[in-house]
């Protein structure tokens, strides 16, 4: 998969832009606050119909305009598709080779993207919720039955933590209507809880030998997923549900007199282990960024699995955050694989032999030309 052309009208401070892309390595080089981040965004955007930087989205359309449109051409297997979104207040409105899409889930995943920015080694280190979205966004990607299930499953989960404070207060008193919430809660928490079991099987086996390749095969990584439900449990969708049926049964008093949902997917959490120690805890910087690189050049090879076509890597300003031997690797393992968009104040701290022809676009103040 490789994204030819992008088009932005009224996105963020671009007016009216047009770029076309090479196969290869694309580089957005320029000072802070020039506006190449909003090139990687508008990417980002296209791809997933959200930003990665922020959940207003008035923030995407330039203050001079009530709308904004990306456009872009895809180079897919089957052939070219050319996609768009469109973003306003009404909403967001998605078409792909110039038909609307009734849902964006139908959208979802025409274009594929893995981004790796500085905040992404939080993946390892940060807080539970970061590496729920992490395995959030990127399984969607993946799979429309887990965009399917993990929309279905939040909307449910808003109505029960509703009615949980409703309970908590006093408003209502008829808990029959929990346990509908709750068995519902529980088939699309079981489907999310058993797909994210089986990508991240996956996801392992790619990461343990980038991981190993890195430390020269001194460390092995293994996934480390943290959920209520019984270890004995996990092994089909019928089971988890019949657990997570079970918890709900247990602690249904203690969700009333806290208000809110307590335990479920969006309870989870993943945790990274070397030689039999969490990097959250125990491991050193350079493991636990090595963790993060392994993590994030697994990902393009399981999507690639996955979907049967690579996907795109947008890397913001990540190359300065690593040292010369893991910037090498990265730079080493994406080299005529995938099509890559990156962002540098400077090419002085980037190996340059390691890129390849890349197309250099040099942006100041939302104006971008294409380097010599």
């Amino acid at each position: 998969m490789k994204l030819t052309e992008i088009e932005l009208h009224n996105f963020r401070n671009y007016v009216d832009q047009t770029l076309e892309f090479s196969d290869g390595i694309n580089v957005f080089l320029g000072e802070n606050a020039q506006g190449k981040t909003n090139l990687l965004e508008a990417i980002y955007v296209l791809a997933l119909t959200r930003s990665h930087r922020t959940n207003n989205e008035k923030e995407l359309i330039n203050w001079n305009s009530q709308t904004a449109q990306i456009k872009g051409r895809l180079q897919k297997r089957l052939g070219t598709v050319p996609i768009e979104l469109d973003l306003g207040s009404k909403g967001k409105r998605a078409k792909v080779n110039h038909l609307e899409q009734a849902k964006l889930s139908t959208y979802i995943g025409q274009l594929n993207v893995i981004l790796f920015a500085p905040e992404d080694l939080s993946i390892v280190k940060g807080a539970p919720q970061v590496r729920r979205r992490f395995m959030d966004m990127e399984f969607a990607q993946m799979s429309n039955r887990y965009l399917y299930n993990s929309t279905q499953y939040k909307k449910i989960l808003k109505q029960r933590n509703r009615y949980l404070k409703d309970l908590h207060y006093k408003r209502q008193k008829d808990r029959v209507y929990l346990d509908v919430l709750s068995d519902q809660l529980s088939a699309y928490g079981a489907e999310i809880i058993y797909q994210r079991l089986q990508l991240l099987k996956q996801l392992e086996k790619f990461a343990q030998n980038v991981h190993s390749e890195i430390s020269q095969g001194k460390e092995q990584l293994t996934f480390d997923y943290h959920t209520t439900v019984e270890a004995d449990q996990l092994g089909s969708v019928e089971s988890i549900y019949q657990s997570l049926l079970k918890h709900f049964a247990a602690i249904k008093d203690k969700e009333i007199l806290r208000a809110t949902t307590l335990i479920g997917p969006q309870r989870d959490d993943l945790h990274f282990v070397i030689n039999g120690k969490e990097v959250q805890s125990f491991g050193s910087q350079g493991q636990q960024r090595t963790t993060a690189l392994s993590v994030k050049l697994a990902e393009i090879d399981l999507m690639k699995e996955q979907t049967d076509e690579y996907p795109i890597l947008l890397l913001d300003d990540v190359l300065s955050e690593l040292d010369d031997f893991r910037q090498t690797h990265l730079l080493t393992a994406i080299q005529d694989k995938v099509q890559t968009f990156l962002t540098t104040t400077s090419l002085s701290g980037v190996q340059q032999e390691l890129l390849t022809n890349p197309r250099i676009f040099r942006i100041s103040e939302g104006n971008v030309t294409l380097a010599k």
